[in-house]
Formats: C-alpha cells, sequence, structure tokens
C-alpha cells in the first residue's frame, strides 16, 4: 500500500481510512492509498515550518546543488514512475515519460535560479542612508494539482517554490497520487531534505491546506468554480494565491496560413491526453479559402490516433481519467448535435471488447456548431473541437474574445500584420503564432480574466515565491 510521505516518514492517514486507485483502461485496483484528512495537513504543516527554519537560510548555491543532484536522481527513475502514471491516469506511455522527464527538468531549471535572483539597491535623496530591497521566501505553501498532468503540474509550483527556499506541503489530485509519491520520494533519495516537500492524499486534504494558518500561499491548478472556493477560503487567513484555471483556447486560421503545420499543431493541442488539458485548442476559427483543405487534414491527423490501453505501444490515445469526464463531454457534443452541429469525425465510442472496460472516447470534430451551443461557452475537457468558419480576422477575434476564459489562444498566418494585431487583441495569457500549443518553462504561465491569475514558469514565478522586505541603512 502507498503511504503519504511527511517529514521523510512514510505514514498512514491518522483516521487510518483508505480507498483504491483505479486503471481508467481497465478498472483494474493500481493501488490501496491512506484518505488523509486536516490531522495530516496538520503534521505536514508542522513538518514543512520546521524544515523551512533550515532551508530558508541555506546557502542558495548550496540549496542550488542539492536539487540539481535530487532531479538528476528523480531522472534516473523515469520509466518505473511514467509506468506508475500511465496505471493511475490513462495516457499513454509515451506521454507519461515526456511528462516524468518534466518533473525532474523543471526542478533543475528553478534550481539554476536558487542564487541568481537577487534584490536592489537602493540610493536614498538624503544621502545620510542607503536602501535595500531583500527578497525573502514566503514560508510554507501548500500545492494542490489535479488529475490531468499531475507530475507536470505540481512541478510547476514545487520547483520555484522549493528553489526559493520555501517549503512544501502537495497535495496531488485523489485518483494520481502514486507518481507523484514516486517523484518525491525519488527527490529524497537524491538528497532533497526532509520535509522540505511533504506530500498529502485524500479529497479532504486540499480544503484543510486552504485553511490552515501555518500554510502562507496556495497555488491551484484545477476549475474555476474550485479556484472562487478556493480564493474565497484563502482570503479568510490572507494567504496569497497563485490560480492557474479552467480556459478554452481560440485558434484562429487564415486563408495565407500553412495547413499542414496549423493542422498538426491543433491535432496535438486538442487530442494530447485524450484532450483534458486545461492549455489546449478548444475552439477553431477558420478563414473560408483554408476551411476544406485544414479540415481534410484535420481528419486524416484524428483518424491516426488509434484509442487503447495507455500501456499498449500501438495506442495514440488513451481512455478519459473518469467515467463522469467522458459522460460531460459526450453531453456537450450531443448538445451540439441536437442545435444542429454536423459531426466531421468521431462522435462515439470506439467499439470492441479492448474498450468495454475503460473510458473510452474517438477524437471528435464537429462543424456548423451553433453559437448557443455549450461547446463555446463552456471548457471541453475531453477530445472534441467546435469548428466555425470565419470571413475575416475581425470577426475571428471578435468570436475568440467572446468567452468567460483567457488561459491560452493561437493563429496561423503569413501575414504580420495579422500576427501582430492578434498578438495584441487576443484576450488571453500566452499567444502562439504558427506553433505548437507548448507552454516553456522560460515564459510565464498564466490566465486573465476566469482563467486565474498568477503566473508559473519563468523568473516570474520564482519571484511570486518571494516576499520583498526594505530595508535602510544609516550606517554602524
Amino acid at each position: 500500500m502507498a503511504t503519504m510521505i511527511i517529514e521523510g516518514d512514510r505514514t498512514k492517514a491518522a483516521s487510518g481510512k483508505t480507498y483504491e486507485v483505479r486503471n481508467p483502461a481497465t478498472g483494474e485496483v493500481v493501488d490501496e492509498v491512506p484518505a488523509g484528512g486536516p490531522a495530516d495537513v496538520d503534521k505536514a504543516a508542522q513538518a514543512a515550518s520546521r524544515a523551512f527554519g533550515t532551508w530558508s537560510r541555506m546557502p542558495s548555491n548550496q540549496r542550488r546543488e542539492i536539487l540539481h543532484k535530487a532531479s538528476q536522481h528523480m531522472l534516473s527513475k523515469v520509466e518505473e514512475i511514467a509506468t506508475l502514471l500511465t496505471k493511475e491516469q490513462g495516457k499513454t506511455i509515451l506521454e507519461s515519460r515526456l511528462e516524468a522527464r518534466r518533473f525532474g527538468e523543471n526542478i533543475g531549471w528553478f534550481a539554476d535560479l536558487a542564487d541568481k535572483i537577487h534584490g536592489q539597491y537602493v540610493r536614498l535623496p538624503d544621502l545620510t542612508t542607503y536602501g535595500l530591497v531583500v527578497r525573502k521566501p514566503i514560508g510554507v505553501c501548500g500545492a494542490i494539482v489535479p488529475w490531468n498532468f499531475p507530475l507536470t503540474l505540481a512541478a510547476n509550483k514545487v520547483a520555484p517554490a522549493i528553489a526559493a527556499g520555501n517549503t512544501v506541503v502537495l497535495k496531488p489530485a485523489s485518483t494520481t497520487p502514486l507518481a507523484t509519491l514516486a517523484c518525491i520520494e525519488a527527490l529524497m533519495e537524491g538528497g532533497l531534505p526532509e520535509g522540505v516537500v511533504n506530500v498529502v492524499v485524500g479529497q479532504a486534504t486540499g480544503e484543510a491546506i486552504v485553511g490552515h494558518p501555518t500554510i502562507r500561499k496556495v497555488a491551484l491548478t484545477g476549475s474555476t468554480p474550485t479556484g472562487k472556493r478556493v480564493m474565497a477560503k484563502a482570503a479568510e487567513t490572507l494567504k496569497k494565491v497563485t490560480l492557474e484555471l479552467g480556459g478554452s483556447d481560440p485558434c484562429i486560421v487564415l486563408d495565407d496560413a500553412d495547413l499542414e503545420g496549423a493542422a498538426r499543431a491543433i491535432s496535438v493541442g486538442r487530442f494530447f491526453n485524450c484532450g483534458q488539458q486545461c492549455l489546449s485548442t478548444k475552439r477553431l476559427y477558420v478563414q473560408e479559402g483554408a476551411y476544406d483543405g485544414l479540415m481534410e487534414k484535420l481528419i486524416a491527423r484524428a483518424a491516426k490516433l488509434k484509442p487503447g490501453n495507455g500501456l499498449d505501444k500501438d495506442s495514440r490515445m488513451g481512455p478519459m481519467h473518469t467515467e463522469t469526464q467522458r459522460a460531460e463531454v459526450e453531453a456537450q457534443v450531443k448538445d451540439a448535435t441536437d442545435r444542429g452541429a454536423k459531426v466531421l469525425f468521431g462522435g462515439a465510442r470506439p467499439e470492441g471488447s479492448d474498450y468495454e472496460k475503460g473510458w473510452f472516447i474517438e477524437p471528435t470534430i464537429l462543424t456548423d456548431v451553433p453559437d448557443d451551443a455549450r461547446m463555446w461557452r463552456e471548457e471541453v475537457f475531453g477530445p472534441a473541437l467546435p469548428v466555425r468558419r470565419v470571413k475575416d480576422l475581425d470577426e475571428a477575434l471578435r468570436l475568440a474574445n467572446d468567452s468567460p476564459f483567457g488561459l491560452g489562444s493561437s493563429i496561423w498566418t503569413s501575414s504580420m500584420a495579422a500576427a501582430h494585431r492578434a498578438v495584441l487583441e487576443l484576450e488571453a495569457g500566452y499567444t502562439w503564432v504558427n506553433a505548437l500549443v507548448v507552454a516553456h518553462d522560460e515564459l510565464p504561465f498564466g490566465g486573465t480574466k476566469q482563467s486565474g491569475f498568477g503566473k508559473e514558469h519563468g523568473v516570474e514565478a520564482f519571484m511570486q515565491y518571494t516576499e520583498e522586505k526594505s530595508v535602510v541603512y544609516g550606517g554602524l
């Protein structure tokens, strides 16, 4: 049975309760895990607080060296961690390998910032004193992570937090705790000190993290309604918050676009991880002259995405993570077709005995989706893509921005003027121009509008795990 990790101890829940983690492709039990609660969060927060005293005062170059050594050890275990991730989450083994590597690489990327981010010297007007702006770690931070990218989204929070000198109480999603526990275990085997990262498991631990008085910042990736509840709860103790929430990313393809490149990017952006991505192409607006050619290429790519068990090397798209999530996507597709939308590809569940026990669904492309369909207004968290013809860039931008969300966006065009307008006018935290929808460590990532606020990735993420303190020196 898997256990939580608190101050280096591998521990059961204080209540003694457990639950099963199941494979979404087969329904088989992968492992049994503790069902933690507030008592476990309190124990983890106190452990993190004790560790903070040593970790935050450690010379930053020493912290950097420890994190690099720990990340390299974790990267030596990518294959076993990836297999565990596929079993609990459902994604293909190729996708799991990419994600496991990304976890270790992200720890290393932020380790390099540990001794390179500094404060400021300020010359003060009276000339008899001078000022310093000192950057200090915040303290104990909480990280609440969803099931779609459990390792990537954990690293987005843990890596900058610990590189800046903070300690962490980490809560993975209840359905995907196993690979996360394995990653933290590997970091500790590689030299990460006990208590710097503590892992609690179970649905009841999330609210306890947000409400715990010792935890001074909470970073969440989740739905917009969940983000609003976390923000309200965090306000009770004036916690800092970073919220990476839902998205409904638009993609615009103009007549002068590279259609082969656009089709590849849209296919990856929509169907990777069975479409279960916050940052993902979810609404497609295509100028009339590009429509037929792009649809032909998109359908051809969708046809190659063979659904199957993620551990099968021939599978190109795993199952959806839960039965509930599949039902939600199916309801959104049915709503669109009931209103007159046409299915260009997919739209059903794959048939055959291999698919009977898992939450499989076909990649789906729909056109003529009416304006009042749910797919335009809601986040579609699965492999279904609504497509609409547009007459020009003006119409495309108007429709792209007609959404409560503002996470990502993209445009395909050979016009510098059109690309420039899109960059300036698209209401989103990220815009790709003629590029794959990939979030880079070097660039800040976060949303606007109902997609949240705060940044992950980049130097900006590191800064958001620090506080500025002003100091005035009048001589000694």
